[in-house]
């Protein structure tokens, strides 16, 4: 039984190491300048291609001594396997990491004119929103005033009414005492006239 499970774990150990990857994984060039890779493995094979550490390449087959790889420009060769790895350098860490470096700046200066431009926008609202409230005190003031003048308005013509009808019992009365004297003065001739004639009669 012990020995079944050792034959297990050495097969695991031979598929894992040894056996050819059935998909494609990123390796990078890692622990030299510059590496060769050849039409075939092994150097009896023509170079078609010089590669530099830091490169990106993808594994295609891997073996103990030499890997088939593709580049990033679609070329297809064989590289010693010493010279390969998955980790990916610090180099191109480092570009990486300049490179989202300045993906964030212009990000934030992006954000920095998205802001003043909100700044500026809300100010404009603030002022609109000054006005607004200015222009509805001002239309409170009007209304108010607009009710005042209108009350006046009521009242002076109430005022012009009692004025007329006061002028018009006025009228009446100078009217009714203009007759009364008239009528006094009519009244006073009638009696002079029938006195002077009681008088020329007593004469006779």
């Amino acid at each position: 039984m012990k020995k079944k499970y050792q034959y297990l774990l050495i097969i695991f150990l031979w598929v894992v190491f040894f056996v050819n990857p059935s998909f494609a994984e990123d390796i990078y060039v890692t622990g030299i300048t510059k590496v060769t890779m050849r039409t075939g493995p092994g150097i009896e094979n023509k170079i078609i291609d010089i590669l530099t550490s830091g490169d990106k390449l993808e594994m295609i087959e891997y073996q103990k001594d030499w890997s088939q790889i593709k580049t990033d420009k679609g070329r297809t060769g064989w590289v010693l396997s010493r010279f390969l790895t998955r980790d990916i350098p610090d180099a191109f860490l480092i570009e990486k990491l300049k490179k989202d470096n300045q993906e964030l700046i212009s990000k934030f200066d992006a954000i920095e004119k998205e802001n003043k431009i909100l700044a500026d926008k809300n100010a404009a609202l603030v002022q609109i929103e000054e006005k607004y409230n200015k222009l509805k005190q001002e239309s409170a003031d009007f209304l108010t005033l607009e009710a005042n003048h209108k009350k006046i308005m009521e009242e002076f013509a109430a005022q012009k009414g009692q004025i007329k009808t006061l002028e018009n019992d006025l009228n009446k009365e100078q009217k009714l005492w203009f007759l009364s004297g008239a009528g006094v003065f009519i009244f006073g001739l009638l009696l002079g006239l029938i006195t002077r004639k009681k008088k020329r009669s007593g004469l006779l």
